[in-house]
């Protein structure tokens, strides 16, 4: 028996409407709800027994379909919650193809390693560190993240990987706005989350460098190893770019390993506007960056790049006998992803990459990036012009924090304010706190976006708000 459909014309069928319906969603990205719940009859269909018996190819395309308006919204233009790309149609292809090839991507000798080997050279190229340098295509910032930390600990302490890191030796430092992926990194390699310092923040929500250079002094002094400091290339909170060269110098003078976690804001270095916030990029011996987020590819893809290959090898290859590589056959190849990071078991991620960079292109990726960044500029003035808004941040590059401005309780009708716009299906932006205020949070990764958005966002807060006070 064999799982090959019965009737291949059959099959053709069912996945060439899957296609269109597919397509016909991206086409009418624009129209609609951004975000539509998922209906009680809906859940419970897909709730249901394990089935014991298949059903046609015909029926499955039908389910499939059906899901489609029920993601996060993020591929419509006014969905500006959290940090999330808008993906691209292109993807659909490179998905299919990857999918119809069904290859692990760990290892041996195909053409999945020799794509993932040239999109590392030209992400390495993008932010400015040597084409040669080494990486992963991964799942995202969090993966990449404690990829490169376990590579820093382990070239600090040659045992870590046999015996662990002794406790309570190691510490980092990064700013109280870096990702909570850093800290959990720190969970995950054994050092604990107590061993990463949060270094207070300047009124734009910089790392302090003083500050951080107390308490590395008070560390050495407490016989502690200072191991690491993390930059940030673009805070998720508020787009904060930290000053990478300052920390790049501050590192180096105390033989220390700077990893900068540039989740989104690293790929700012393509465009004009942020280029010169970031040269520091350029000297990071580790950086954890996403596709999926302001390059627009379709989830998932992060990426990460470490200066150092054969400290990255190190920390990694340990390959058993029956992974053992050859000159010749299907087990040669010069790169085995499994001698790079945790994973054997991997897909071809990096297909999707190359396929949007070779179809788009990075001037027109550049192109979208500084429009998002004059984007939040354009709503911080509609924001200014407005006698019931005010701004609770400045706006570094692409993020704006700002509330309705209420007699009282402003914290909850700001909150409730952003659940209406959701549950309407009129925008999805999102809510952080700034200096213990709550905020709405719009941030503008999506290459769909518009002013007249930003008009219509602007224009439904003002009237909840009313509707509030």
């Amino acid at each position: 028996m064999t799982l090959d459909p019965k009737d291949w014309d059959a099959f053709r069928a069912s996945a060439h409407a899957m296609l269109d319906a597919s397509i016909d969603k991206l086409t009418n990205a624009r129209e609609g709800r951004v975000w539509t719940p998922l209906p009680d009859e809906q859940r419970s269909a897909i709730e249901t027994d394990l089935p014991m018996n298949g059903s046609t190819t015909a029926d499955v395309q039908q389910d499939l379909e059906s899901f489609l308006q029920y993601g996060v919204g993020n591929t419509h233009p006014r969905f500006f919650g959290w940090v999330h790309g808008a993906g691209a149609p292109s993807g659909l292809m490179a998905e299919i193809a990857a999918g119809a090839m069904n290859v692990n991507a760990g290892g041996r000798d195909h053409v999945a390693p020799i794509v993932e080997r040239q999109v590392l050279s030209w992400a390495a190229e993008m932010v400015g560190m040597p084409k040669e340098t080494s990486g992963l295509i991964v799942s995202g910032t969090s993966m990449a993240t404690v990829i490169a930390l376990k590579t820093a600990r382990d070239q600090r302490i040659d045992t870590a990987k046999t015996s662990g890191a002794p406790q309570g030796q190691l510490v980092g430092y990064t700013s109280t706005q870096t990702h909570s992926c850093v800290a959990q990194a720190f969970d995950i390699l054994g050092l604990g989350k107590d061993a990463l310092r949060k270094v207070s923040c300047n009124d734009a929500f910089e790392m302090d460098a003083n500050a951080l250079i107390d308490m590395i002094a008070k560390d050495k002094a407490a016989g502690l190893t200072p191991f690491l400091i993390v930059g940030t290339a673009g805070a998720v909170n508020m787009g904060a770019i930290d000053d990478l060269e300052q920390f790049a110098d501050i590192a180096a003078q105390n033989d220390m390993w700077f990893h900068v976690d540039g989740a989104f804001g690293a790929t700012a270095n393509i465009g004009q506007y942020a280029k010169s916030r970031l040269t520091g990029l350029s000297r990071a011996d580790s950086l954890a960056f996403d596709f999926h987020k302001w390059l627009q590819v379709n989830y998932d893809a992060g990426c990460v790049l470490i200066r150092n290959e054969a400290a990255h090898r190190a920390s990694f290859s340990d390959r058993p006998e029956y992974l053992r590589g050859s000159e010749r056959g299907l087990a040669g190849g010069a790169f085995w992803a499994v001698d790079y990071g945790p994973e054997l078991s991997r897909g071809f991620r990096a297909l999707k990459v190359w396929a949007h960079l070779k179809e788009h292109g990075i001037k027109a990726l550049a192109d979208v990036i500084d429009r998002n960044i004059e984007q939040a500029q354009y709503l911080e003035g509609l924001v200014n012009a407005s006698n019931k808004l005010e701004m609770l941040a400045p706006v570094p590059l692409n993020i704006c924090a700002f509330r309705y401005v209420f007699e009282d309780n402003n914290d909850a009708l700001n909150e409730e304010i952003v659940v209406r716009l959701q549950e309407s299906g009129i925008a999805v932006p999102s809510t952080t706190v700034i200096n213990g205020q709550m905020a709405i949070r719009v941030n503008l990764t999506n290459h769909r976006t518009q002013n007249s958005d930003l008009n219509m966002l602007v224009e439904a807060i003002t009237k909840i708000g009313g509707e509030l006070s």
